[in-house]
C-alpha cells in the first residue's frame, strides 16, 4: 500500500459520449439491477466510490472542500428547461476495518437527495490500510443501487485511487462492461503521476467505461477566492435556517444535523461555508422528510394527514388553520431569502471567474470534476445556466 494515500470522492464527471450508445445491447446481456419503481423526472445520479485505505486524508480534505461547489455546478444543469433531481450514493472500499467477505466494501448511503446526509457521512470517514478491489466495488454499485430508467438521466460512477486498478478476484473489465450495458458510465481519477495511472490500468478503466481519466495531486490544499459577497450570503444562511420547522420522529435530529453540517463546512473554510449556503438556497436542497415547509410544497394536504404527535411541541396546541398560516409565512420568508442569495451568488461567481483568470487554475478534485460535469452535460443534451 502506498503511503501517499488516496481516496475517491465526489461526483459526476464527463465521459466521451461519442460511440457510447448502448441501445442495441442484447437484453440478455443486461444484469438485473435495481431501478426506480416509477418513471420519475430526469435525474443526475452519481455513485462515489471512496477508497478509505491508508492515509488518504489529503484527498478527503479536497472532497470536503469541494462538495458544495460541485453541488452548485450540478444545479446549473437543465434538461428541457427543467432542473434534474440530483442523487448521490457513497461507497467506501479498501478499508481493513470492513469485512473480508464483502471485499472490504461498504455502502455508506444509497442514491439519495439528502445532501446533509452525504456531508455528514463524508466528514465521518476514517482511513485504515487495506486491499483496494476496484472491480468489486464497481460491480456492487452497479447491482445494488436504484438507477433511473430514463434515457435523459445521467448515471455515473466516479472512482479514485492510487493503487493498481486490477486488484481482486472480480475483473474490473467485466464489472465496467456490465455497468456500461446498463447505461452507467465509469470515470476514474488516479491520485499521482499521470503515466503511473496509465500503467496501473486507471486510464484503461475509464476508456472501457466510456468515461474520463484524470490524475491529480491529492495532497494539495484547496485554494479559495474570497469575495465581497461571502459575508452577506452567510448571514442569509443564518436567516434561512430559522424558516425550517421540523416534524416526525427524526425531525429534531435532522434539524440539528443541518446546523452541524453548516459547522463542518465552516471548519473547512469560510468560502466552503458560503458554497454550502448557496446550495441551500436552491431547489436541489430539499428536506421534505423532516421539514414542514418542504413537505407542504410536496403535498399541500400534508398537515391534514399528520398526527398531533408528529408535530414539534410549539405547534401541538395549534389548530390546522393556524399551522397552515405559520407554514405559509415561513415559505414566503424562505423564498425571499433564497432570491436574495441567488442575486448575491451570481455576483459572487462573476467575481470568482474574473479573479480565477488572473491566476493559474488549480488542478484539484473539485475543479477536475466541475469542468468534466459541464462538458458531459452539453454532450448529453443539457443546457448550462450561468450562476
Amino acid at each position: 500500500m502506498k503511503s501517499n494515500l488516496f481516496i475517491s470522492a465526489l461526483f459526476a464527471t464527463v465521459f466521451s459520449f461519442a460511440g457510447c450508445n448502448t441501445s442495441n445491447a442484447s437484453p440478455k446481456n443486461k444484469i438485473e439491477i435495481k431501478k426506480t419503481e416509477t418513471a420519475n423526472a430526469t435525474k443526475i445520479q452519481v455513485a462515489l466510490l471512496l477508497d478509505t485505505s491508508s492515509s488518504m486524508d489529503g484527498l478527503i480534505d479536497q472532497a470536503k472542500s469541494r462538495l458544495w461547489e460541485i453541488v452548485n455546478t450540478l444545479t446549473t444543469l437543465k434538461y428541457e428547461g427543467k432542473t434534474p433531481e440530483i442523487e448521490i450514493a457513497l461507497y467506501e472500499y479498501g478499508n481493513d476495518g470492513l469485512s473480508e467477505k464483502s471485499n472490504y466494501i461498504r455502502q455508506i448511503t444509497p442514491l439519495s437527495t439528502d445532501l446533509d446526509l452525504i456531508s455528514e457521512k463524508l466528514f465521518a470517514l476514517r482511513t485504515n490500510g487495506g486491499n483496494e478491489y476496484c472491480g468489486a466495488v464497481i460491480q456492487d454499485a452497479t447491482k445494488e443501487l436504484k438507477w433511473a430508467p430514463e434515457n435523459s438521466s445521467m448515471k455515473l460512477i466516479y472512482i479514485a485511487g492510487n493503487e493498481e486498478f486490477n486488484q481482486g478476484k472480480i475483473s474490473y473489465k467485466e464489472a465496467i462492461s456490465t455497468a456500461l450495458k446498463n447505461d452507467i458510465y465509469v470515470n476514474t481519477i488516479f491520485c499521482g503521476n499521470k503515466t503511473e495511472g496509465i500503467n496501473t490500468f486507471w486510464k484503461d478503466g475509464a476508456d472501457r467505461g466510456k468515461g474520463k481519466y484524470f490524475n491529480i495531486d491529492s495532497d494539495k490544499a484547496v485554494q479559495y477566492i474570497a469575495t465581497p459577497y461571502d459575508e452577506e450570503i452567510t448571514k442569509c444562511d443564518e436567516k434561512i435556517n430559522k424558516t425550517y420547522i421540523n416534524y416526525g420522529a427524526k425531525g429534531a435530529e435532522k434539524k440539528m444535523n443541518q446546523v452541524m453540517q453548516d459547522q463542518n463546512a465552516k471548519k473547512v473554510s469560510n468560502a466552503n461555508y458560503t458554497n454550502r449556503a448557496v446550495s441551500k438556497s436552491k431547489a436541489v436542497y430539499k428536506n421534505e422528510s423532516w421539514d414542514l415547509v418542504d413537505k407542504a410544497k410536496q403535498d399541500p394536504n400534508a398537515i391534514s394527514k399528520m398526527k398531533k404527535e408528529e408535530l414539534p411541541d410549539e405547534l401541538k396546541d395549534k389548530s390546522e388553520a393556524e399551522i397552515k398560516t405559520i407554514i405559509s409565512e415561513k415559505t414566503k420568508e424562505r423564498e425571499a431569502i433564497q432570491k436574495e442569495v441567488s442575486v448575491l451568488a451570481k455576483k459572487r461567481q462573476e467575481y470568482i471567474n474574473a479573479e480565477a483568470k488572473k491566476t493559474k487554475k488549480q488542478d484539484d478534485l473539485g475543479n477536475t470534476i466541475n469542468s468534466s460535469i459541464v462538458a458531459f452535460a452539453k454532450v448529453k443534451g443539457y443546457t448550462v445556466e450561468k450562476e
